[in-house]
């Protein structure tokens, strides 16, 4: 038994010999089989690597061709003092190298004296073995238990496709001015409390491909609407906003509600989204506004995120479907209804408020984009957001509630002029008409030009500014005889990866397009917590 060992420990030198041998050889070679043969009858063995004037320390098999030679001398090289280790080897060549190991392997069973395992160690072995037994058979029970639980762990695991995000956001806001904005002229004494908000979201994102999304939206609020305190939707919040909840979910008092569920998928060079609810063009598409569009870390106004044609139909139920024509030129198509599950008269799927929106995008580069995009909307009576709740209440509802229709036109565009410098901007038009036997059509035009700082004062930060003007109705039913200028300015702060902070301030110039009014300030603290 000893000896069998031995024989199986000496000869695995060999065995690396051989694989050594071989795998320092290319597949080819140019070499002429009876040049080799010769060449192979003159190899002669070597006691010294360093006796190999071609094996040089860098090379990948220095320390095994070290080792069979300097330990095993089984290690045969050419008159030259050559071993040409990176060409093909002969049928000779591997034949001498063999034998020369095996004549070293011979010489060492040779020399072996004594049995290697005495008797007396085997019957130790034989006696330990014995008495552990049991802890031996426990063990293995032990494991296969483990492997068991493990197996049905991972059979009865929630999902290993499933992700779940968190969004917190704290906020303090308040408004500052003289008297409320009315269409007519300054009203009531403005509302100057102070007040302290938040807004929960938890979010479900599960992948059954890896391309696609599943994803489901658990929201509550508290956060007011803080254009009441100015009289004009003008100074409404970014994060107060949202998906329309049915008034049954509390929302507004920090109940539960499901405020978005979608399902997104990969379909050739398109992409596919599916709301069932909480549908947003905005959320779908580009909107060409960057970091400022967002409404937890960027702009702090609603109409500071992007243009309010993209509002339409907000949290409704359709489908959107982008298409790449190539990695410069995109086209976008979709449709929202508001009232999708309403089966009653006047609401359902295509009968209820609605809107279908196109949009052309080329981006010549990261650096610039450009969309064009057109959205036919319908309101119908009871439902009137032509402008998305921004801008003043007419331009909103131009004909008081009746059944309306409108064109909508916007041109966005983005340019990168540095990593810390990125322009934006957009203008918006809308034809909106009255749909009853009175008929009429307002033309409503808005605009701006941001301005966003990334990473000001350190990486994570964002500067911002926007300046602008908010929906107005410049001809036809309703035309306002002035003109409202939006400034807003913010600054986020990132304490670390998960919590910043960002103050803000709007300032509305002629709120509610009326020059009589006087300038209002809506302010804000706004903590967001990611996780």
């Amino acid at each position: 038994m000893a000896i069998q060992s031995l024989k199986a420990i000496l000869i695995a030198p060999v065995l690396l010999g051989a694989s050594v041998i071989l795998s320092t050889a290319p597949a080819k070679a140019e070499v002429s089989v009876a040049s080799l043969a010769q060449e192979s009858s003159d190899m002669g063995a070597v006691t010294s690597v360093s006796q190999l004037s071609d094996v040089k320390p860098t090379d990948w098999a220095f320390q095994a061709l070290q080792s069979l030679v300097e330990r095993y001398g089984c290690i045969a090289g050419y008159p030259d003092k050559t071993y040409r280790g990176n060409r093909a080897m002969t049928r000779y060549e591997f034949a001498a190298g063999l034998n020369s190991c095996m004549d070293r392997v011979n010489d060492l069973i040779a020399a072996a004296t004594g049995d290697m395992v005495k008797k007396e160690d085997l019957a130790t072995l034989r006696k330990l073995q014995e008495q552990f037994a049991a802890e031996l058979a426990t063990l293995r029970g032990r494991v296969d238990g483990l492997e068991t639980k493990v197996a049905t762990l991972e059979k009865q695991q929630f999902s290993t496709t499933t992700k779940l995000r968190g969004e917190v956001i704290f906020a303090l806001a308040g408004a500052l001015g003289d008297r409320k904005a009315t269409a007519t002229g300054p009203g009531a004494g403005l509302d100057k409390n102070t007040t302290f908000s938040d807004r929960v979201r938890l979010t479900l994102a599960t992948s059954f491909t890896g391309k696609d999304t599943l994803l489901t939206r658990i929201a509550a609020r508290n956060v007011p609407n803080t254009g009441t305190s100015i009289g004009s939707n003008m100074g409404r919040l970014s994060f107060g906003d949202g998906p329309a909840l049915p008034a049954s979910s509390g929302l507004a008092e920090n109940g539960v509600a499901i405020d978005k569920a979608y399902y997104r998928f990969p379909l050739g060079n398109a992409r596919v989204t599916v709301d069932a609810t909480g549908g947003e063009f905005y959320n779908n598409m580009e909107n060409f506004n960057g970091q400022l569009a967002s409404d937890s870390t960027g702009s702090i106004s609603r109409f500071g995120r992007f243009n309010p044609i993209y509002r339409y139909a907000q949290g409704g139920s359709g489908a959107t479907v982008n298409y790449s024509f190539t990695p410069q030129i995109g086209l976008t198509a979709g449709f929202l209804a508001k009232n999708a599950n309403d089966p009653t008269a006047g609401n359902g799927l295509f009968n209820g408020g609605n809107a279908a929106i196109a949009q052309l995008e080329y981006k010549a580069s990261n650096n610039l984009g450009l969309g064009l995009t057109y959205v036919r909307g319908y309101d119908r009576t009871g439902g009137v957001a032509v402008t998305g709740g921004t801008g003043s209440a007419l331009s909103n509802n131009p004909f008081g509630g009746v059944p309306t229709t409108s064109d909508n036109f916007g041109i966005q565009g983005s340019f990168k002029l540095s990593n810390a410098i990125n322009l934006g901007g957009w203008v918006g038009y809308t034809s909106s008409n009255r749909e009853t036997i009175l008929g009429g059509n307002s033309s409503i035009w808005n605009w701006a030009v941001t301005l966003a700082l990334p990473d000001l004062g350190k990486k994570g930060n964002l500067g911002g500014l926007i300046v602008g003007q908010q929906p107005k109705i410049t001809g036809g039913v309703g035309a306002e005889p002035g003109s409202n200028l939006f400034v807003e300015g913010l600054y986020r702060y990132q304490l670390n990866d998960k919590i910043s902070i960002t103050p803000g301030l709007m300032v509305i110039f002629n709120p509610e397009n009326n020059n009589a009014n006087p300038t209002s300030y809506v302010g804000t603290i706004r903590t967001t917590f990611q996780f």
